[in-house]
């Protein structure tokens, strides 16, 4: 294991950090609000009954949201804290 100034726990500590930081975002992330829509407000593609009486107030299709979710998903695994133990290898 690494010397340095790193305390012990530390690597734990970080995680459950990161997890936090993660679920607090997501509670964060507005729910779909108002009447669904029958037609992706992006494509205009279809919205499928199921979905709309799943997620009440839903405006976009699996695909658009799903290319949407994958965008946010890129900045996933970063140390935001920016310790100095971080650095750690």
């Amino acid at each position: 294991m690494a010397g340095g100034s790193a305390k012990d726990g530390a690597v734990s500590e970080q995680i459950e950090a990161s997890f936090t930081d993660e679920l607090e975002r997501m509670k964060a992330r507005k729910a779909p609000q108002g009447e669904s829509l029958s037609h992706c407000a992006e494509c205009e593609e279809p919205i499928p009954r199921a979905r709309r009486r799943a997620i009440p107030g839903v405006k976009l299709c699996i695909e658009c949201r799903s290319s949407i979710d994958a965008a946010h998903q890129r900045r996933a695994g970063i140390n935001r804290r920016g310790s100095e133990d971080s650095q750690l290898k």
